[in-house]
């Protein structure tokens, strides 16, 4: 058997701080049936990835089988982790002894620079034994063993006081659910209107409407084969098309407006595999190029950046992405935040760092964010997310009032 813990920096030996979070989708270190939920998605490793990764080789120990073992194919780290996530402690350990369970809820809700407590985790197995028939004898000088090597590795051990203290944090795994997304930014006060469950037919008198109230559309989303539309004067746009599409993202009418002079500002795919296109002009992009793929294509995010490209609108339709990318976006930089749920760390540790949230879009299995720094700082950095079950028409009247004006809205996957 592999051993699945692989060694990696943790902490600056120049500093001694911790080493910055970062997140690239597309590097995996690590034993695909072993690794952390964070390792599979590209995070940088920490001591929480190591305890992770030694839960489910105790527990592989004990049962003999992992709930993700037996996928193939070139797809099988994906799969693997989408069952990673999918299945509760409670699932996972359903035939081990509690402290099995009590083991994997502390330390899949590890924080990314979080010390772990050792000490409180050794102790966990500290009482079982096998003196009853009915149950299977256990060893657990092992586990013991083995959570000392990997806390003597770390650091000192530490016991405190509250040791029956239980995980605050909710658990990361269980089933899926679905929820608007919607990101607000501080902005001068300006005119906004939205529009949701709108119908293929009725979607062209909203816009027509807006069209001759001054109002462009600014981001489009959709939900049960139904648009949301959001349209405001602060765009900056001159002019406007859109297309309605059986296919996602219609190529050949992309490549007429763009020979028109009008740029990709807002896209949105409905999970019958139609889109929504909206062309303008008054953009600041020079250049656009745009790729649709069966999985999020990091890889090729990674290569555009490097060509001076950054994401400026993204969408999905079923578990389809479609990414557009632009020249003269107005970012100095720009990084992915790709989990099956919503990644509230990750976006807490980014905004810490000067990034806004400029796009989102969200899958039934996944939920993506992209993050950029300005060029030209704003205002006022001020950016708030919401997430609700249906579409937040009462939430927005509120933060208008505060001068916070919906920046991109989607649906999918955010919530175990």
């Amino acid at each position: 058997m592999q051993f699945p813990l692989e060694s990696t920096r943790w902490r600056d030996s120049s500093t001694g701080l911790h080493v910055e979070y970062d997140q690239r989708p597309d590097v995996f270190r690590g034993t695909v049936r072993y690794a952390s939920v964070h390792a599979h998605l590209g995070r940088t490793g920490s001591r929480r990835d190591d305890l992770e990764s030694l839960a489910y080789t105790l527990v592989f120990l004990l049962r003999g089988r992992l709930p993700w073992q037996g996928y193939q194919g070139e797809n099988k780290g994906f799969l693997v982790c989408k069952k990673k996530m999918a299945t509760s402690p409670e699932a996972l350990c359903c035939f081990c002894p509690a402290p099995f369970r009590q083991f994997v809820e502390y330390v899949v809700n590890l924080k990314y620079d979080e010390e772990p407590n050792y000490a409180k985790y050794i102790s966990l197995f500290d009482g079982i034994v096998g003196p009853n028939p009915a149950i299977r004898p256990l060893n657990t000088e092992g586990a013991q063993k083995l959570i000392c090597q990997v806390g003597q590795k770390r650091g000192r051990l530490i016991m405190e006081e509250d040791d029956d203290e239980q995980p605050k944090k909710k658990v990361r795994m269980g089933l899926p659910a679905t929820q608007w997304i919607s990101v607000y930014n501080a902005r001068r006060p300006m005119k906004q209107r939205y529009h949701y469950n709108v119908s293929d037919e009725r979607l062209s008198q909203h816009i027509v409407k807006g069209n001759e109230d001054g109002l462009f559309i600014s981001s489009v989303a959709s939900c049960a084969n139904l648009w949301a539309l959001i349209m405001d004067a602060g765009t900056g746009f001159t002019a406007q098309v859109y297309e309605l599409s059986s296919s996602f993202l219609h190529k050949e009418w992309i490549m007429e407006q763009w020979d028109k002079n009008y740029y990709i500002s807002a896209i949105a795919g409905a999970s019958n595999g139609s889109s929504l296109v909206v062309m303008s002009k008054g953009t600041q992009y020079t250049q656009q190029s745009y790729k649709v793929s069966d999985s999020f294509p990091f890889k090729w995010i990674n290569k555009k950046w490097r060509e001076g490209f950054y994401v400026t609108a993204m969408a999905t339709a079923g578990s389809r992405w479609a990414i557009v990318m632009s020249r003269g976006a107005g970012f100095s930089d720009q990084v992915v935040e790709l989990d099956f749920l919503y990644p509230s760390e990750g976006i807490h540790r980014r905004w810490e760092n000067n990034y806004r949230i400029t796009a989102t879009a969200a899958t039934p299995d996944q939920a993506a964010f992209i993050l950029s720094v300005p060029r030209r700082k704003p205002p006022d950095e001020t950016q708030e997310t919401l997430r609700t079950s249906d579409f937040p028409s009462t939430h927005v009247k509120e933060k208008w009032a505060k001068n916070l004006y919906i920046a991109s809205i989607s649906y999918g996957r955010t919530v175990s």
